[in-house]
Order: structure tokens, then C-alpha cells, then sequence
């Protein structure tokens, strides 16, 4: 006996440090409580092990079992307070059965056990509590040996019930949280469905509602669309339009703004990179393709792309599969492409700024999105849109805008267009206060400044007037369409910098162009001289012959 206790003591802490093991893993809990009823039966003699997890009131079944048959779990069902089981759920206090053939209250309902076992076989019970609560039960067979030992093995079996209560009590938490991580899910989605429905894109010009009407043909469909126009024009919220009203509305909708990438690291951040595939790649990124999977992927301002990442895109488009930065292996993707831009695509072709087959690619669907210039009929519209959505986001009430201020931001050019109007709107909001009337003298300085617009001539300025280049249209009749093209952008733009005493953001926001474009066709153009200094900051020195 003085031999054999030791190693009994031993065997039960090894026992429960597997237990331990168990619970902690990343198996299923069903998975785990079906080791742990195999692991008693193995290690400690302790067999037909069962597990009951209440669900309701009224009834108590086993949920999970080591050693009985389907037909004898089905049958071990009981009324709470019924039998031994139902009566440790009851009162949340374990029950030992010396011998199960002299106990009239076990009621064997499985009817797994012969009779000669009865009379050698214990019973225990033992009630799995958390927060005082009984939320199951662990009963296994045990061969008597004596009233110490039964004593004993209840310590044990209490012990493994608290570390399952401990695993239950995690279960349900998880439970909890996904159900509310699906519910904050769900309503996120319809606020999205409805933030970015077809139906916000408002506008009751002609150039708005072609721009609707394409919208809803191009959207239940899993054709590649093309947004063109200028810079602020709202391209993205036509985008959010496409996705949220097309069939992938519930999948990701992942946006790329390329321009704001550095080029080192575009390639990695839409195809994703193995481990090492670079210096500080210490471990495997999915990228942004794989992680719209089955959804839809916008690529704002595609003209910006390195010609290098236009080939692989390319090969994206045609296969739908990439192909991780270092890594071999070809991935399929299911991803729908929006690619929006600024950008003159088809004199960037022309010039070999962008690749031909790409261009036919993503051009499958183009929508063009007017300027605010093209939509003055609409802008009451959009005022008092984007003033209601300021409004709600500062909770203030919104602003109304007088005639005498309509006039003059109707007669303004809007060279930054819906973003610029925008951000007027709150600023003059905010300088007013809440719900307060809106006149003239309370805009913004440079509309009130600014020369009014007058018909189509105020998209060039101050530029070289149409007529002007009427009649020097025979001067270049005779060369080359490319070097036609390159004479009327190097006076164009020569005019519109000479405008803005060579402000680079001024101008490149009146024309509707990116900053780090207008440097590049600044440079391409030789508009400057050698040794001029070209900043946002400081004057261009013109070179226009």
C-alpha cells in the first residue's frame, strides 16, 4: 500500500496537468471534454464518463460520453431533480454511490451496466459550477475499493469540474462576443448599404444622372469599371456606389490610393510578401487583392502606376491570380476592380506613360464623373447635402444658405470641386454657428474675391483663349499629332502657372491634376529652366520656347 499510494497521487497530477493541456488548445470544446471523459477512462480507471450541459429548465441529457453506444446517450435523459444526475443539478451538491446495485435512486436509464457490475461499480456525480450557477455535470463508473478512495476520486473529479467550468465559462464568452461581433457586423453593412446607396449620389443635372443611370446597370454585374475625372470630383463615392449596390455588398471592399504609396512598397501592398522576401520582412503578409476576396478591390488614381506594377496588374486582370512578392506560388482571387483616375489615360498610352493592354482592361466600363463646373444646376443640391451630413457629424443644426451666397458660389470655378465645396461649407458652418443663416460677406475670402465665371471659357482662365488657337491651328497642321498635343499642353500650361505666379498646387489644383503629375509634365515639357528652383512654395520660372 505505502508503494502503490504514491504512484496513485502521481498518476492523478500528470492527469490533470494533461487536462490542463487539453483545455488550453485550440481544439473544439466538445473535441476537448471527449479527451478528458478518454483520459479518466485510461489513466485512472474511471470509465463510462459522461457530461451533461443544461440547457434549458425541464430536462437534463448527456451531451457527451466516453464508452456508450448512440442508442444509450439518447436514453440517459432526466427531469431535473430526477435520479442521481437530476438531483445533483437540483441541488448543486456531488452524489457517491458505493455500490450501484443497493442505490434505488440510480436509475440506470442508459442501461449500459449488467447487473454483476452494479454490485462492484461506484457512481459519482459531481456538479460543474461557475459563479455558484450549475451549468452541468461529470459522472463516471469506478471500481470500489473503499470509502477513502471514493473520497479521494471526488476531490479529483471536483477539481477537473472547475477547470471545465473555467473552459464553459470562456465558451460562452466567446459565444457572446461573436454574436455580437456578427450583430455589429450586420448593422455596420446596412449603414454602409444605405450611407453609399445609388440613392445618395444626388444631383438632377444631365451629367449627374447618366452618371446614376450607369451606376445601376454596371453594379449587379462583375464587369471592371473605370472612373474618370478631376481631382475632387466625389470618384470614390461613386465607387462606394458601385460596390454597395452590386451582389458583393456584404464582402470586403478594399481601397488602394496608389499615389499615396511609396513605390518600393506598392507591390507588396497590393500581392501581399513571403517571409524574407525583402530586408524586414520577418513574417508572410497577405495583400490588398487577398484580402478582397470576394469582394471588390478600387484602385484610386491607376494613372500613377510604375510601369513595372502596370505589367503585373495586367497579368491580375487576365488570370485572376497573383503571385506574392518572394514567394512561387500562384493564387487564385475572386475580386471585382473599380480603378479610378485623373489622368488623361489615353495621352499617357500615346506618350508610353501607360500600358496600352491595361488601359483596355480596365476600361471596360468607363463612367465619367462630371466636374462641379459641369453641375452649377445641382449645387443648392450638393450644399445642402454635404450641410445636413456636417450637421449630424457635430451635432449642429444644419446652415441655410442665402440667394446673395448661392449667386456667388455659383459664379466661383470650384477648381477643387465637390472636396473644395465641401470643405467651404464646414468652415463657414463653423466660423456661423448652429442653424445660423448663411449670407455673402460670411463666405470665404477667395470666393468672394475670385472673378466670376462666365460660360465655358472659365475651364482655361486666364489660358490662351479658343479663338487664339483657331488661328494657329495651320501652324501645325503639319506635324505629328504627338508634337501637335505637346505644343497646345506647353502653352496651356505655361499660361495657367503664369497665372498663379508659378504656384505648382495652385495650379495643379485649378486644372484638376495631382501635384506629383504636374512636376513630371512641367519636367517632360521643359517649362522651366535648368536653374530654376520648382516648389509649392516658390515661383516657376517660365521656358516657353
Amino acid at each position: 500500500m505505502n508503494n502503490s499510494a504514491p504512484s496513485k497521487d502521481r498518476i492523478q497530477i500528470e492527469v490533470l496537468h494533461k487536462i490542463g493541456e487539453v483545455l488550453g488548445s485550440d481544439s473544439e470544446l466538445e473535441h476537448s471534454l471527449h479527451k478528458i471523459l478518454q483520459l479518466l477512462e485510461e489513466r485512472l480507471e474511471m470509465g463510462l464518463g459522461t457530461l451533461t450541459l443544461p440547457q434549458g429548465d425541464s430536462e437534463v441529457s448527456i451531451d457527451i460520453a466516453h464508452g456508450l453506444s448512440p442508442s444509450e446517450i439518447e436514453r440517459g435523459r432526466y427531469k431535473i431533480g430526477e435520479g442521481i444526475t437530476g438531483r445533483v443539478v437540483k441541488s448543486g451538491k456531488p452524489v457517491i454511490v458505493p455500490r450501484i446495485s443497493s442505490e434505488p435512486l440510480f436509475l440506470d436509464r442508459t442501461g449500459a451496466r449488467a447487473d454483476r457490475e452494479k454490485s462492484q461499480m461506484s457512481f459519482i456525480c459531481i456538479p460543474i459550477l461557475l459563479q455558484l450557477e450549475v451549468v452541468g455535470t461529470l459522472s463516471v463508473d469506478t471500481p470500489y475499493l473503499d470509502d477513502a478512495r471514493l473520497e479521494q476520486n471526488v476531490r479529483l473529479l471536483s477539481i477537473i469540474a472547475t477547470m471545465i467550468a473555467q473552459a464553459v465559462a470562456a465558451r460562452r464568452t466567446a459565444r457572446r462576443e461573436r454574436a455580437n461581433l456578427l450583430d455589429e457586423n450586420l448593422r455596420l453593412q446596412r449603414e454602409l448599404k444605405e450611407r453609399f446607396h445609388p440613392s445618395n449620389v444626388v444631383g438632377n443635372s444631365r451629367a449627374m444622372q447618366e452618371v446614376c443611370d450607369l451606376i445601376g446597370k454596371v453594379a449587379p454585374s462583375d464587369a471592371t469599371v473605370l472612373l474618370r475625372g478631376e481631382s475632387g470630383t466625389g470618384k470614390e463615392l461613386i465607387a462606394d456606389a458601385v460596390h454597395y449596390a452590386s451582389l458583393r455588398a456584404s464582402k470586403p471592399f478594399i481601397k488602394v490610393h496608389v499615389a499615396a504609396l511609396p513605390e518600393s512598397l506598392i507591390e507588396s501592398e497590393l500581392f501581399g510578401h513571403e517571409r524574407g522576401a525583402f530586408t524586414g520582412a520577418t513574417e508572410a503578409k497577405i495583400g490588398r487583392f487577398e484580402r478582397a476576396e470576394g469582394g471588390s478591390i478600387f484602385l484610386d488614381e491607376i494613372g500613377e502606376l510604375n510601369p513595372s506594377i502596370q505589367v503585373k496588374l495586367l497579368r491580375v486582370i487576365q488570370t485572376r491570380e497573383i503571385e506574392r512578392l518572394g514567394g512561387t506560388e500562384l493564387k487564385k482571387v475572386d475580386v471585382r476592380i473599380i480603378a479610378a483616375t485623373h489622368v488623361d489615360l489615353e495621352n499617357a498610352v500615346a506618350q508610353g506613360h501607360f500600358r496600352e493592354d491595361l488601359f483596355y482592361r480596365l476600361n471596360v466600363v468607363p463612367i465619367n464623373v462630371p466636374s462641379l463646373r459641369e453641375c452649377k444646376d445641382d449645387l443648392a443640391l450638393f450644399i445642402e447635402r454635404f450641410a445636413e451630413q456636417i450637421a449630424a457629424q457635430n451635432g449642429m443644426a444644419p446652415c441655410h444658405f442665402s440667394d446673395d451666397a448661392l449667386k456667388i458660389m455659383k459664379s466661383y470655378h470650384w477648381p477643387g470641386n465637390m472636396r473644395q465645396l465641401r470643405n467651404v461649407i464646414e468652415w463657414v458652418m463653423i466660423m456661423k454657428g448652429s442653424g445660423e443663416p448663411v449670407e455673402k460677406q460670411d463666405l470665404p475670402s477667395d470666393l468672394l474675391q475670385a472673378e466670376p465665371v462666365k460660360g465655358d471659357s472659365a475651364q482655361v482662365g486666364n489660358a490662351q483663349s479658343v479663338q487664339t488657337y483657331a488661328t494657329q491651328i495651320a501652324s501645325i497642321l503639319d506635324v505629328p499629332l504627338k508634337e501637335a498635343r505637346n505644343v497646345f499642353e506647353r502653352d496651356y500650361l505655361g499660361a495657367q502657372l503664369d497665372r498663379f505666379d508659378g504656384n505648382i498646387s495652385k495650379t495643379a489644383d485649378f486644372i484638376g491634376m495631382e501635384r506629383s503629375a504636374l512636376h513630371r509634365k512641367i519636367k517632360q515639357l521643359q517649362l522651366h529652366s535648368p536653374n530654376s528652383n520648382v516648389s509649392d512654395n516658390k515661383n516657376l520660372k517660365i521656358n516657353k520656347g
